[in-house]
């Protein structure tokens, strides 16, 4: 299974405060803004979400059809397919993807410990 592009998504209490934090570690923004509440910062390869009052708790996420910068990869498993997978490996969703479209869409799981996943698709 192709999951796609991880991240570290990151509920945060301010945004700016958080933003502030991650630039001193060395992360840049590469996506979001402070008027939508997220953003989304990189450092080398690795990623992590800023998301202020938009979900409880952290959770990773993986971006089928997306790279470490955010552009299309031409090979990639849809979420839909994903999901196939998963439910015929007998793994419980959270939330299911509409499989009668087409497009972006997403999924949650949990792990056997209670970690969020997020399956979040952007692209077609």
């Amino acid at each position: 299974m192709k999951l796609g592009v991880f991240s570290l998504s990151l509920s945060v209490k301010d945004l700016a405060k958080s933003k502030e934090f991650y630039e001193k570690l060395g992360f840049s923004s590469m996506g979001g803004s402070m008027e939508n509440n997220y953003l989304i910062m990189k450092n080398g390869s690795t990623l992590i979400g800023l998301f202020q009052a938009m979900f409880d708790g952290n959770m990773l996420t993986f971006n089928p059809g997306w790279d470490e910068n955010a552009q299309n990869l031409e090979d990639f498993d849809d979420v839909r397919l994903i999901q196939k997978n998963l439910m015929e490996s007998g793994i419980e969703l959270e939330k299911i993807a509409d499989e009668t479209t087409t497009g972006p869409e997403h999924i949650f799981l949990k792990d056997p410990d209670g970690n969020m996943i997020l399956i979040d698709q952007h692209r077609a």
